[in-house]
């Protein structure tokens, strides 16, 4: 498994955005549905709705907002605010991943060499 960087903004103890949360937002705009979009992140809708709500409480207006179902169902759309949020995490992590490439590339030489549980992986068996 090969070492990556990944980045979170903090609010207190809130995580405001981090890759999951963005990828969120990115299958909102996708499918129109804060429940199809979790479904296509292989979440529950309560899981989906919990990360929309923590973003929206992290920021001044929110990035997302949703309509209540009825006869045509309801649907959630990312505001103006979400999409700059979107491209602006992009470019920060585009940025960072650039300036911290040599030292990451230094830094990776010295991971094990494990699976994401922590087993050995077959190269050392």
């Amino acid at each position: 498994m090969m070492p990556r960087l990944a980045f979170r903004v903090l609010l207190g103890d809130d995580i405001a955005l981090g890759p999951g949360k963005v990828r969120l937002l990115e299958a909102i705009i996708e499918t129109g549905s804060i429940a199809a979009a979790g479904r296509s992140m292989a979440m529950s809708y309560k899981r989906a709705w919990h990360l929309v709500d923590t973003m929206n409480r992290c920021f001044n207006t929110p990035l997302v907002e949703s309509t209540k179902g009825g006869a045509h169902g309801g649907g959630a759309t990312v505001t103006p605010l979400g999409h700059e949020v979107i491209a602006r995490y992009r470019a920060l992590e585009h940025h960072a991943r650039a300036a911290a490439a040599q030292d990451f590339a230094a830094l990776a030489k010295h991971l094990a060499d494990h699976n994401i549980h922590g087993n050995e992986s077959s190269d050392k068996k």
